[in-house]
């Protein structure tokens, strides 16, 4: 099933990277970014009003994926093309092609895995309540929600995403800097983590349009896969590399270990800039 699901995602954002528009690729990641969290909100939405007994929670999910099914099928004539190249490339060299893309994703990763799961943990040590840390967690997932299309349509209208991509990282740094500083103010720290959570989570729409700008045809899809592997990787090391830095600092390590994350990768996109110049 999870490679099912992983083969779905390369193949949907290689196909929506090919047929979007030039001029119009960050609004329409934008607009799949926002589906596609608002997909993640409804699952667990569905199974706390469906249960997890009997065949109910089974037949609805059959359902949804039979109706994702119907556009597909609709569109089946209208699907890129993959061309395969006489000369086959090592998968590992799709990470590096596009290093800005891979590893925006991958400390998208880090980060959304590592600081949702993690920030009910972080929330009670700095002595919110369960139910107060669970709505900043909820404005966190806002923010994804609500900037996404916004944030795409601006990376449309730039010159080169890769200083978008470091305006995101560097918003990110900057909000895990002055978490700490917010705390004691409930509003603030909503306000501040419902605009921290929709730039951060742009690392991924305006990672996936620069891949595509960047890349077409044999090789957007064999990076697509190098952006999933990278998204995955991600997911893995985020909530050890956090958890290490809680264990290790307390509640502080939270903060810095995100800002450990948002800083090389600062560090990674400036050194590509800065070559491109010279």
């Amino acid at each position: 099933l999870h490679i099912s699901l992983t083969v779905l995602f390369i193949l949907s954002e290689f196909w929506i990277s090919t047929s979007a528009p030039p001029n119009r690729r960050g609004l329409v990641l934008g607009i799949y970014a926002t589906v596609l969290s608002l997909g993640f909100a409804a699952g667990p939405w569905l199974f706390a009003h469906l249960g997890s007994s009997g065949f109910l929670p089974f037949g609805v999910t059959i359902a949804l994926v039979t109706l994702a099914a119907i556009p597909v099928l609709a569109a089946r004539n209208e699907s890129p093309t993959i061309v395969a190249e006489s000369e086959t490339s090592h998968f590992l060299r799709y990470i590096w092609l596009v290093p800005t893309a891979t590893f925006a994703v991958l400390v998208f990763g880090a980060v959304e895995t590592g600081g949702f799961s993690l920030f009910p943990v972080y929330g009670s040590r700095i002595g919110y309540s369960e139910a107060d840390a669970a709505l900043l967690l909820t404005m966190i997932g806002l923010g994804n929600v609500l900037l996404q299309i916004p944030i795409g349509m601006i990376s449309d209208r730039v010159s080169d995403r890769r200083h978008l991509l470091l305006g995101c990282a560097t918003v990110g740094l900057i909000g895990t800097v002055f978490m700490p500083f917010f705390a004691q103010n409930w509003h603030l720290m909503a306000a501040l983590l419902f605009v921290w959570g929709g730039v951060v989570a742009a690392m991924y729409t305006i990672g996936l349009a620069h891949l595509g700008s960047q890349l077409s045809g044999h090789e957007l899809a064999s990076a697509n896969a190098a952006f999933v592997l990278c998204y995955g990787v991600g997911m893995v090391i985020g909530p050890q590399a956090i958890g290490i830095g809680m264990d290790a600092f307390g509640p502080s390590g939270f903060g810095l270990s995100l800002a450990i994350f948002f800083a090389a990768y600062m560090l990674l996109v400036l050194v590509r800039l800065v070559r491109r110049i010279l």
